[in-house]
C-alpha cells in the first residue's frame, strides 16, 4: 500500500497521517498480528516528522486500535483487547455534565509563570522556563464551590489564546493533538485560609477537600499539574472499584 502525505493540503500534517494509518491498519496482514513499519520508517515515507507520526500513532493508540510496545513495537489491538479506561475518568466540565450539573466560571485567568521546585521537578524541566497557569474558580450558578490552578507543560504548545471555556482535555486534544491518557490523583483534607475562604465565600477553617491531579499523555510525558480546592460540603467525590 503507497502511504503519500499531501504537504500542500490545508489539512494538518497529523492529520492526514492519522487517516492513513487507520487504512493501513485494516490491511490483513497487519489485523493478522504483523508488526507495523517502524516509525522511522514510516516518517521517511510520509515525509514528516517522528514527532508528527507519533501524535498519530498515539491517537490510534488512544482509540484502542493500536497497541504499542517498547522495544517490540506497535500491532493492531485484537478486539478482545479494546478498552475504555482512558475514559473512566474526565474533565472538571466533563463530570459535571455528566452529572446534570450546570456550572458557571467566576474567574478565569491565563498567565505566564515561572515554575518552583516542585513544578519543575515534576515537568523535568529548568526554572527559569515558564509554564502557562490558568486559575477558575468555578461552581453552580448561585455560586462558586470550587477553585482550580493548573499549570502546563511548555511542550504541550499552548499559546494562552484558546478558548479555556471549553472542555479542557478535548480543546488540548483537538487544537495540539495532546491526548490525556493517564491522571494520577492524591485527595486530603485542609481547612480554608483566607485566601480560600475568600474565594469560595466560605468561613475561614471551614472544610475542603483538597485535590491534587497529575496528567500524563500516552507516553507518560507530563502535561498538566491541577489543584483544586472544593467546598466539603458542596462535592462527593465517589471511587468505584471492582475486583478482577
Amino acid at each position: 500500500m503507497k502511504l503519500t502525505i499531501d504537504h500542500k493540503s490545508q489539512v494538518p500534517l497529523h492529520v492526514q497521517a492519522e487517516a492513513l494509518l487507520r487504512k493501513l491498519i485494516e490491511n490483513p496482514e497487519y489485523v493478522g498480528g504483523k508488526l507495523l513499519p517502524n516509525e522511522v520508517e514510516l516518517s521517511k515515507e510520509l515525509g514528516i516528522s517522528r514527532t508528527t507520526l507519533r501524535q498519530s500513532i498515539n491517537k490510534l493508540v488512544y482509540d484502542g486500535l493500536l497497541i504499542r510496545k517498547k522495544g517490540v513495537g506497535t500491532k493492531v489491538a485484537e478486539s478482545k483487547s479494546l478498552s475504555s479506561k482512558s475514559k473512566n475518568w474526565m474533565s472538571f466540565s466533563q463530570e459535571m455534565s455528566a452529572r446534570g450539573i450546570p456550572i458557571r466560571n467566576f474567574e478565569l485567568h491565563v498567565s505566564w509563570v515561572y515554575p518552583d521546585k516542585r513544578l519543575a521537578s515534576f515537568f523535568q524541566i529548568k526554572e527559569d522556563k515558564k509554564v502557562l497557569k490558568l486559575v477558575r474558580l468555578r461552581g453552580r450558578p448561585e455560586g462558586p464551590f470550587v477553585y482550580f490552578e493548573s499549570y502546563f507543560h511548555p511542550g504541550v504548545g499552548l499559546t494562552g489564546e484558546e478558548d479555556y471555556k471549553a472542555p479542557l482535555y478535548e480543546m488540548l486534544e483537538k487544537e495540539h493533538s495532546v491526548v490525556a491518557m493517564i491522571s494520577k490523583e492524591e485527595i486530603s483534607a485542609l481547612l480554608a485560609d483566607e485566601f480560600i475562604a475568600a474565594k469560595l465565600e466560605a468561613n475561614v477553617g471551614s472544610p475542603i477537600l483538597f485535590r491534587k491531579r497529575f496528567v500524563y499523555d500516552i507516553d507518560e510525558k507530563p502535561i498538566e499539574y491541577n489543584l483544586g480546592f472544593y467546598k466539603a460540603d458542596s462535592f462527593i467525590y465517589t471511587v468505584e472499584s471492582r475486583r478482577d
